[in-house]
């Protein structure tokens, strides 16, 4: 009788081990299944904002937006700061890729050479607000940018004064547009190498420091694809501001070549996101 008992009781524990241990195995599953085989669906945008310098605490309300925008326009959505997903084959199914306050050095050799490729290749390229303070020392990234951050005043109201207004980024906005943000002056001028959207009216706020030549947003066919710079977003109220998200939403379309009837409504695609620290 004892020793059936025992035996009932070692029968059950390892009943229970076995089970612990096929539920861990399933777990482990999942999170490689999740790590490893999410791709971003056809006509995706990237989001991408790693930082390796300052890092805005708008970033979250930016994505949002952006998630947003995306839905609106057919778009699935991969929002990451993981750099790895510069690769050939993540990056032949987006339409556009957003660098969202990214700073610093944030890609690999490997990873930029992916990039170039992209862009080459008909790729689409969104910067937003401090995508100008990134990846200084990479020649290509800084022509594709079209100018690089220098400094700033402190956060305050200006004239942003409409040059093209027919552009799918401005033609919602009215031809001086007062609005409050954080406002980059840059190292040089874009004007030359870039089609000026809007600009500072320097005499509207302090700080300028741009000679009077302000471009706050700008846009060019670039080797191959296109790139929109804006210099606007530093402000978390940026995102939920109805005029400055009109423009975020009307310079993708023109990235993408939107046409209102080629698209419907996708579900996003969510990746999972490293940590701020990396």
């Amino acid at each position: 009788m004892l020793m059936h008992a025992v035996s009932g009781l070692v029968f059950v524990f390892l009943s229970v081990l076995s089970s612990s241990s096929s539920f861990e195995a399933s777990c482990v599953d999942d999170i490689d299944s999740v790590e490893t085989t999410v791709e971003p669906l056809p006509d995706s945008m990237l989001i991408f904002s790693k930082t390796a310098g300052f890092r805005h605490d708008s970033i979250p309300e930016g994505v949002a937006c952006l998630r947003k925008i995306a839905a609106e326009l057919g778009l699935s959505v991969v929002a990451t700061e993981d750099s790895a997903v510069f690769n050939s084959k993540t990056l032949a199914s987006c339409a556009v890729v957003v660098f969202l306050n990214t700073t610093g050095d944030v890609l690999d050799a490997a990873q930029e050479a992916a990039f170039e490729s992209y862009i080459r290749g008909g790729g689409s390229w969104f910067g937003v607000h401090a995508a100008a303070d990134t990846e200084y020392d990479w020649p290509f990234y800084g022509k594709l940018v079209g100018a690089y951050f220098k400094s700033h005043p402190a956060i305050q109201p200006a004239d942003v004064r409409v040059e093209v207004a027919n552009h799918p980024s401005t033609r919602m906005l009215p031809g001086l547009w007062r609005r409050t943000d954080e406002w980059y002056t840059y190292r040089l001028s874009p004007r030359e190498g870039v089609t000026v959207l809007a600009s500072l009216d320097e005499d509207s706020f302090t700080g300028g420091g741009m000679n009077g030549d302000h471009p706050i947003a700008w846009c060019h066919e670039f080797e191959g694809g296109r790139a929109l710079y804006t210099g606007g977003g530093h402000t978390r109220e940026s995102y939920v501001e109805p005029k400055f998200v009109a423009h975020l939403k009307g310079a993708v379309e023109w990235l993408i070549d939107f046409k209102p009837s080629s698209r419907e409504e996708v579900d996003e695609v969510v990746v999972p996101e490293a940590s701020p620290s990396e």
